[in-house]
């Protein structure tokens, strides 16, 4: 039998994903709602910008008070 005849490997990650997907087929739907819940928003450039603007600008020592 040739090297390259026998089946392909697969890992024992991918094995248990394969499992777990058959297991639980809603498995990737619920991700991409997850993922949807926190990384897939619009952004709301006006506050963005004024939050930018508003801040102030650290020390370069924190704990020393100013003497000015």
């Amino acid at each position: 039998m040739s090297f390259f005849a026998r089946a392909p490997y697969k890992s024992e990650v991918s094995m248990f994903i394969d499992e777990l997907k058959a297991k639980k087929p809603t498995l990737e739907a619920e991700q991409r709602a997850g993922r949807a819940l926190l990384w897939d928003r619009q952004l709301d450039r006006q506050a963005l910008a004024d939050w930018r603007e508003a801040r102030v600008a650290q020390q370069p020592y924190v704990y020393q008070t100013q003497t000015d």
